[in-house]
């Protein structure tokens, strides 16, 4: 993939994430997004969706990402940053006089998370001791309007605990993205999460679950933000 291609699949990601919309030449060129013609951009599109990296719903002349063009632009363009210093503070009012108390630190965390961005966030204390909340956020997205996703990811949470053991000795402390058909908590899914180590001396894991069209930037921000807090790190 060329830079052109490359920062086109970043615009798309971008205001699909944003919108939920498919993204169309017209837009992008009227929108100044891409410093070339309506007819490049269409070309440009057709080759990116000829790679696999987006597809265009049958009732629209717009792209969308697919998890192959999701997972291109989470190698290619997410970098480890801090939160925005409002989500920063929120977090760190969370731990604020919590120090040593688990699971409600914990617990504390995880709501926190679930307030600043529209998913279901999962704590994981042992490989059967599971805590999630933001459901009722999860399923306002606009994914969900399709019952048969809201079946599947239902069918997700239902076996959380089962999902978490037998991935909890693989997980790392380093922020772990999965997305679609490598996400072991579905293909219709995405995944933000790590591992963090509390001061009892014992491992647990964070982490955010949603739709593949998922602000992946902000998710993996909050969740290595609040691993170190909840690490002491």
């Amino acid at each position: 993939m060329d830079s052109r291609q490359q920062e086109l699949l970043s615009i798309i990601v971008i205001n699909y994430t944003k919108t939920a919309q498919p993204v169309g030449s017209k837009l992008i060129a009227q929108r100044g997004l891409l410093n070339v013609s309506p007819a490049t951009i269409r070309n440009e599109m057709a080759q990116l969706e000829a790679a696999g990296y987006i597809t265009h719903p049958h009732t629209s002349a717009g792209r969308i990402p697919t998890s192959k063009g999701y997972r291109y632009y989470v190698d290619a363009f997410i970098k480890p940053v801090k939160p925005s210093a409002r989500h920063q503070t929120a977090l760190d009012a969370a731990v604020k006089d919590r120090s040593g108390f688990e699971p409600e630190t914990s617990k504390a965390v995880a709501r926190t998370i679930a307030s600043l961005t529209p998913a279901a966030i999962f704590i994981g204390f042992s490989s059967r001791n599971v805590y999630y909340t933001g459901l009722s956020d999860l399923f306002s997205q606009p994914e969900f309007s399709e019952q048969s996703l809201v079946f599947s990811l239902s069918r997700v949470i239902d076996h959380l605990d089962e999902t978490i053991e037998s991935i909890f000795d693989s997980i790392s402390d380093s922020v772990d993205i999965r997305i679609g058909s490598e996400n072991p908590f579905g293909r219709d899914c995405g995944c933000v999460m790590t591992k963090y180590h509390n001061q009892q001396d014992a491992d647990g894991i964070i982490g955010i679950l949603g739709p593949v069209r998922m602000d992946y930037q902000n998710n993996a921000n909050l969740i290595e933000y609040a691993s170190k807090l909840l690490s002491n790190r």
